[in-house]
């Protein structure tokens, strides 16, 4: 039909129809950035990129000066937090919490495997049993035998999931809108299907359609600010990221959470935007109901991301809970 109806303009409407096509394509055609430019813009020192295992991670490591650590990257005096961001994220979301906890806590951010300035992960595995893997390794790496644990939305899967098999290196837990019962789109044992139509990402990404889809994480649409949404886009058009995003969606299979929630008895926060659009603070009453040890804080008018949209208020709450 497309051919038919190009045949029979004539030859200005034809050149002009396929300028425009061409003019559309290549404005929305969304190559890779060099990771040299990534690099440039948001890594602070060349020491963040760590080998840990099959693993290149990005990874910052910081706390009070008196117990900062060293390069030997023995163990400080201070008590350890890991915090682990969500689906599509990096460890900037943590920018303001970091900044805090740092005061009286050795605190360590790092990118997910595919995620960031982290490199895909070499296995093209990013189930939530490997990523349990890179977290042991990653803590053994840093000599960290037992940590406070704080996770977001899909990192807050991981993170209680952590915290269930491996009781015995967790001293306290947050959970940030926290993942992992089902909801649409993911059934329990079931894989997600993705759809071809987002496989198109991969090639097509313009800033203005991400900032589209971004606009349901925020209930107060000034947090969505133009760096915000350039570091978002930035960070996803790195080398093999887009791919790494579709491959996690793919091999998520949830299960049901309450038998290993159950097995978590150390004291764990909540922590909810009253307005996430993303994942109901309803949830937060099974989490209650299946976490021994549990209590929620939330606010109002806040929606998937409290660490960026109250920062302040959710950074209180955290550091009174970790005291």
């Amino acid at each position: 039909m497309l051919a038919r109806g190009l045949r029979r303009m004539k030859r200005p409407g034809l050149v002009l129809a396929l300028t425009a096509l061409t003019l559309l394509s290549l404005w929305l055609w969304t190559p890779d950035l060099p990771r040299a430019t990534l690099e440039a813009r948001y890594l602070v020192s060349s020491a963040d990129l760590r080998r840990v295992g099959p693993w290149q991670l990005h990874v910052r490591d910081s706390g009070p000066p008196s117990s900062a650590p060293r390069k030997s990257d023995a163990q400080t005096d201070a008590p350890a937090v890991v915090l682990l961001h969500g689906f599509g994220s990096s460890l900037q979301t943590w920018d303001a919490w970091a900044e805090g906890l740092a005061a009286t806590h050795r605190v360590v951010r790092i990118d997910l495997p595919g995620s960031g300035l982290s490199p895909p992960d070499p296995a093209q595995d990013y189930r939530d049993e490997r990523s349990v893997q890179m977290l042991v390794a990653l803590l053994n790496d840093l000599g960290l035998k037992r940590v406070s644990l704080v996770g977001h939305s899909m990192g807050g899967r991981i993170a209680w999931t952590f915290a269930a098999k491996f009781p015995e290196r967790i001293d306290k837990l947050v959970l940030v809108a926290p993942d992992g019962y089902a909801s649409f789109g993911f059934e329990y044992g079931q894989a997600m299907e993705v759809p071809a139509t987002l496989g198109l990402m991969r090639h097509v990404l313009p800033k203005p359609l991400l900032r589209m889809n971004l606009k349901a994480a925020y209930a107060q649409p000034e947090s969505l600010s133009d760096a915000v949404t350039t570091r978002y886009h930035d960070l996803i058009l790195a080398p093999g990221a887009r791919q790494a995003m579709l491959d996690r969606l793919a091999q998520t299979v949830l299960q049901e959470p309450g038998p290993l929630l159950r097995q978590i008895r150390v004291p764990t926060l909540l922590v909810w935007g009253e307005a996430d659009a993303m994942i109901p603070v309803s949830n937060a009453r099974d989490y209650l109901q299946d976490l021994p040890d549990s209590r929620l804080v939330s606010w109002p008018a806040v929606g998937h991301l409290p660490q960026e949209e109250a920062a302040q208020l959710s950074l209180q709450a955290v550091v009174d809970f970790l005291r």
